[in-house]
């Protein structure tokens, strides 16, 4: 067999991170995983080619060469997936699809010949049986949560590493919360599962052998989900590599806020080398967190929590969301507040959508509330249902935390709180060319090109006689907000009425 394992292209959103790229040379940030997990499931003797289109052109010569066409993606890369399949069936390709937007949404792809769905170490050794005796069916899926201890190290070797700026790993699946709005549930359970400590450190191995030195982002669901097998086993396994390797990797990852109550894991975890978690804060209104049943996060001073967590090296990437039946009309100005006082610098705010399978979209179901399809990007001004809020205000108000935010003015203001409570563990590593070009880019771009040039050389000098040591994590922060910009400029000016929907969806 010929496989060609194609990865749509995601839209141009804050988590593209399309122009602080640039300044690394840079195509994407991350790998397709998915993609390469179910590469190595799939027989030896099968040639196999992968094409990312956010990296490079899928071009119908590739197309034509493959027996099957396998595709994975996520809700947001609907419509590229749609042209790719419409590719595959011009050019009488037969097309194999799973992955998040499949598994929940298969019914509106019709014109896929195979689906994969699930967990693929569960369906995807059922079609390859199949298609061995020449019958495979239409649709494979399952319910069941296997272990993943078996599951194969990615095949790294279909894809070149120099045009991502990060590898990923994962260790486990599944979180042990129920939040209202989150599919995770939905798709990996609430109980997680782990790889161990042999495996983990073998995948870094892997990684390391393929020629990699920089970051490498654990892409649980919730890292933390399994407090004590993480600080038993796997922290320690991980520590013991990177002291051996003399830290190759700067890792990094997703975590709930109650890390932040556990001392001796944000130790462990620093010294694994981790220096950035992302945690989903969502709102610093109660009533919204009990809404939501964002249970970690009640009954706690929030921006003490995040703070103890950059206390001890972590820089905390956040998630917000407006949009909540129990958001006040001073849900704007709380979040504003709220984020430039925690010195949360890269902080994403969403508009609250319903993904289907969930709780919430079952709710607003319910009460007859849902008005268009889930796109996926919450960021993109758009709702899928009606709000308790008025339509325009929540989207005005919306708006009005992303130019806020990402204004020069907060922006560096917030990335001066940040570097206040940070307090790195530096570790000696290789400087790469790319760091150095994007520095000098920085210099270009943000000192002499951009209109807020005035806050970046405020920041740079600051950190050059206060921080000096911090004078990396300062440059790359003020590339972040450049990019944060960009985007926030487009969202910004999305008409008011291309964010409402109608029709049930």
């Amino acid at each position: 067999m010929k496989i060609l394992f194609v990865y749509p292209q995601y839209p141009d959103t804050f988590w593209s991170f399309r122009y602080a790229l640039k300044f690394i040379s840079k195509k994407a940030s991350f790998p397709p995983l998915g993609l390469l997990t179910v590469a190595a499931m799939l027989p030896g003797e099968w040639e196999k080619k992968l094409i990312d289109i956010n990296v490079s052109q899928l071009a119908d010569e590739d197309i034509r060469w493959a027996d099957f066409v396998f595709i994975s993606a996520m809700v947001v890369q609907a419509d590229s997936v749609r042209e790719v399949i419409r590719r595959c069936q011009n050019l009488g390709t037969r097309t194999v699809a799973g992955g998040p937007l499949f598994t929940t949404g298969y019914r509106e792809f019709r014109e896929v010949d195979h689906l994969v769905l699930g967990e693929a170490e569960v369906t995807l050794p059922l079609f390859i049986k199949d298609l061995a005796e020449g019958k495979p069916q239409r649709v494979y899926t399952s319910k069941a949560r296997p272990e993943i201890g078996e599951t194969p190290t990615p095949l790294w070797s279909l894809i070149n590493q120099k045009q991502y700026s990060s590898m990923s790993l994962q260790y486990s699946r599944g979180c042990p919360f129920n939040c209202e709005f989150c599919d995770i549930i939905i798709l990996n359970g609430h109980r997680p599962r782990t790889k161990g400590g042999e495996q983990v450190v073998a995948e870094l191995e892997a990684l390391y052998k393929s020629g990699w030195r920089s970051g490498v982002f654990f892409v649980d669901d919730n890292f933390i989900g399994n407090k004590k097998k993480l600080k038993e086993e796997i922290l320690p396994a991980v520590i013991k590599w990177q002291k051996a390797k003399k830290y190759p990797f700067v890792l990094s990852t997703e975590a709930s806020i109650n890390l932040a109550d556990d001392e001796s894991l944000l130790g462990m975890m620093v010294e694994a080398g981790f220096d950035r978690v992302f945690v989903g804060i969502e709102t610093p209104n109660e009533e919204s967190l009990v809404e939501c049943n964002k249970v970690q996060n009640r009954n706690r001073d929030l921006v003490a929590s995040v703070k103890k967590i950059q206390n001890y090296g972590l820089e905390v990437q956040g998630g917000f969301i407006v949009g909540f039946d129990s958001d006040p009309l001073s849900i704007f100005r709380s979040q504003i507040n709220f984020i430039q006082k925690s010195g949360i610098v890269t902080a994403m705010v969403g508009l609250l959508n319903a993904p289907p399978g969930t709780r919430l979209h079952r709710r607003l179901k319910k009460e007859n509330r849902l008005v268009r399809a889930f796109t996926g990007d919450n960021n993109d001004i758009s709702l899928n249902f009606t709000p308790k809020m008025n339509s325009a205000t929540l989207i005005d108000g919306y708006k009005h935390i992303l130019a806020t935010i990402y204004s020069p003015k907060q922006y560096y203001e917030r990335v001066k709180a940040f570097l206040k409570e940070y307090r790195p563990t530096i570790k000696k590593k290789k400087l790469h060319s790319y760091e150095l070009e994007a520095f000098l880019k920085s210099i270009w771009v943000l000192g002499f090109r951009e209109k807020g040039r005035r806050y970046y050389w405020r920041l740079f000098l600051l950190t050059l006689l206060k921080y000096p040591r911090k004078l990396p994590i300062s440059i790359t922060m003020s590339v972040y907000g450049y990019h944060f910009r960009k985007i926030m400029e487009k969202y910004v000016s999305t008409p008011i009425e291309n964010s409402l929907g109608n029709g049930l969806s």
